[in-house]
């Protein structure tokens, strides 16, 4: 365990050195995400019929989605892993005393929760500041913010162990972009970063809500804004527990199926 730790430490300290990206993307994001609000605001000042998430619900959720962009992204990928399968030097890592997928899995929870370090607090602190309607509001109460933690972290780990598959599969491709489009596009959809799940027509938003899309972002930044309430929680943190002992298991089975028939320069 130890030695996963350091590698956690390791790759935190090396991504909070990219302040100037980060003051970059806290700008970027603040942008997007007032813009996004705006947007809303005009289909709700306009619409005739009633809206499944309530605008400050909406807010709430859209601020949380900015400030925690990097959490859950599956776009914020390590290029590093991916030239390490393309290059050969996957060679080095299959020498050492350590499981490839649990130093990978390590490293990836470290790159992402430097991001959002740097980034999410700023954002946060500035969004809870804002003038009615546009501000980030705190949890309805002590339990819904407890539990926003929990799936919060449950969420994050999904996301990460989603993305392991993305880089085990570099091992059975000659380039790995074409699945990189692929599950980035798909993810972008499915887990509500386009969208928020509530305002899909009901038949298609329960079947995507039992995909493991559903249980990243979309939990934890539902049940915040109070959209997710009662037992409701409880049904959603099981489904995120479960697709992601499924996505770990599967990641691991596939980490050994590759590294038996892994060819490094013709050897």
């Amino acid at each position: 365990m130890k030695k996963y730790l350091s590698f956690f430490r390791l790759r935190f300290i090396y991504g909070l050195q990219y302040r100037a990206a980060a003051l970059a993307g806290i700008a970027t994001q603040f942008t997007w995400g007032m813009l996004e609000i705006l947007l809303f605001k005009a289909f709700y000042e306009e619409g005739s019929g009633e809206f499944p998430m309530a605008f400050s619900a909406l807010v709430s959720y859209i601020w949380l989605q900015q400030a925690l962009l990097a959490l859950f992204m599956t776009w914020f990928l390590e290029n590093e892993i991916f030239d390490t399968i393309k290059n050969g030097n996957i060679a080095y890592e299959l020498c050492r005393p350590v499981d490839v997928y649990n130093m990978w899995f390590t490293r990836s929870m470290a790159n992402r929760l430097s991001k959002a370090v740097l980034r999410s607090m700023p954002i946060l602190m500035i969004a809870i500041i804002m003038p009615e309607p546009y501000r980030l509001h705190i949890p309805k109460d002590f339990v819904s913010g407890i539990w926003f933690l929990i799936t919060l972290i449950l969420g994050y780990l999904v996301v990460v162990a989603f993305c392991m598959l993305i880089y085990i599969s570099t091992f059975f491709t000659i380039s790995p972009m074409g699945v990189r489009m692929v599950a980035i596009s798909v993810v972008e959809f499915f887990s509500g970063s386009v969208v928020p799940l509530p305002f899909l027509p009901n038949k298609i938003r329960m079947v995507m809500e039992l995909l493991p899309f559903a249980s990243m972002q979309n939990v934890p930044l539902r049940i915040y804004s109070g959209d997710i309430a009662g037992i409701r929680i409880y049904e959603k943190a099981a489904l995120q527990l479960f697709w992601l002992v499924m996505l770990v298991v599967a990641g691991k089975l596939l980490t050994k199926k590759a590294a038996k028939k892994v060819v490094v320069q013709g050897g």
